[in-house]
């Protein structure tokens, strides 16, 4: 899943990058609000942790833009003040939480994820794909009834094949929604992954269910079939 971080404190944006990118989280970061708002607008994200206090536009103001424009992506404000006005302000305006410095990070982390199982119950429950299920909300994977262990980078490789399931997705989408927006390294570690995949989700079962669509990119879709 992909996260957007606005915040003005570069260690604590930082900080919170690096601790959500080693759960597995592709995470893009601004550092004042109109940069925030333009990529709110501009990228397609899971959630939103975004700060009241900003430089060019506050919090309040981009939550409201947004929320204007028919995006419900989640949002959790944070904030330095402290107050029942300033959590009703922050709510009022379509925020979705609110967290008040400082904060524990694995609160943060608790609350974030709470948010995105909120999202996915609301949304997609479970991809099947022929006798692969997916669980978004509780990350797990079950092929012919057994459970199949993934990092959390296959994972979310797997994840954004399956929801465009039968669809062909290129590398460069599975780099932007698995990875950071400012991924400048190899993109053949797609192939690394989409490798990783295969083996723990077609060859000990037979299947061939992802495959390469040449000069295109990856499709998954349902195979009962064994390999010839």
């Amino acid at each position: 899943m992909r996260l957007l971080i606005v915040e003005d404190e570069k260690r604590l944006a930082t900080a919170l990058a690096l601790g959500l990118s080693a759960e597995g989280f592709a995470v893009d970061v601004a550092h004042d609000g109109i940069s925030g708002l333009h990529l709110a607008q501009e990228q397609d994200y899971d959630l939103i942790v975004l700060d009241v206090m900003l430089p060019g536009l506050n919090g309040y103001r981009i939550c409201s833009k947004l929320r204007a424009t028919g995006d419900e992506t989640p949002i959790l404000m944070l904030t330095a003040k402290d107050g029942e006005y300033d959590e009703a302000e922050g709510l009022d305006t379509g925020a979705d939480d609110y967290l008040t410095k400082p904060f524990s990070y694995i609160v943060l982390q608790a609350r974030i994820r709470a948010l995105l199982r909120r999202r996915t119950r609301a949304s997609v429950q479970m991809l099947r794909i022929g006798d692969l299920s997916v669980d978004p909300g509780a990350r797990r994977v079950e092929r012919a009834g057994e459970e199949v262990a993934l990092t959390t980078k296959e994972f979310a490789v797997l994840e954004h094949l399956a929801l465009h399931a039968g669809q062909v997705v290129s590398k460069a989408d599975i780099l932007t929604h698995v990875w950071d927006f400012a991924y400048d390294g190899d993109p053949n570690i797609v192939e690394v992954y989409v490798s990783a995949l295969r083996r723990k989700l077609d060859v000990p079962f037979g299947r061939r269910s992802i495959t390469t669509v040449r000069g295109a990119g990856y499709r998954l879709e349902a195979d009962g079939g064994r390999h010839a």
